[in-house]
């Protein structure tokens, strides 16, 4: 564009052409809903409370290997996620009974797990912390 030949729009024509009463958009509010509500309804809020998740790898894997959760297991694992966020571990192999487990700490994921017997070198990599639950 040449901007001696005044090509460009002046704020005026700017603001007539966005902000006319045609282009307005409507925006639905909540009523008196707390921003912290709001954020909690659209799902974008710490992984902490929020249910344990499998990937599709994890959940093969437990199906294959015969390895079924309990509720209390349940409960131990999340509480590990909780306890590996507060000490800021992104990558988490947490250990419980016979089992090991990769967690995705942010995303609240389990990556992958396996029992004792699984693994014969038992080395874990790519993680940067542990928890025992």
């Amino acid at each position: 564009m040449n901007i001696q030949s005044n090509q460009f729009l002046s704020i005026e024509q700017l603001k007539d052409q966005y902000l006319s009463e045609s282009n307005k958009r409507t925006v639905q509010t909540s009523g008196n809903a707390s921003f912290q509500s709001v954020l909690d309804r659209i799902g974008n809020v710490s992984t902490q409370g929020s249910e344990l998740k499998f990937s599709k790898h994890a959940s093969a894997r437990l199906a294959t290997r015969d390895i079924t959760l309990d509720h209390t297991q349940l409960d131990r694992l999340q509480d590990g996620v909780t306890r590996a966020d507060a000490k800021g571990i992104k990558d988490s192999l947490m250990i419980m009974d016979e089992l090991a487990f990769i967690v995705n700490v942010p995303s609240g994921t389990v990556i992958t797990a396996m029992d004792s017997t699984e693994s014969n070198e038992q080395v874990f990599t790519n993680i940067d912390g542990a928890v025992i639950v």
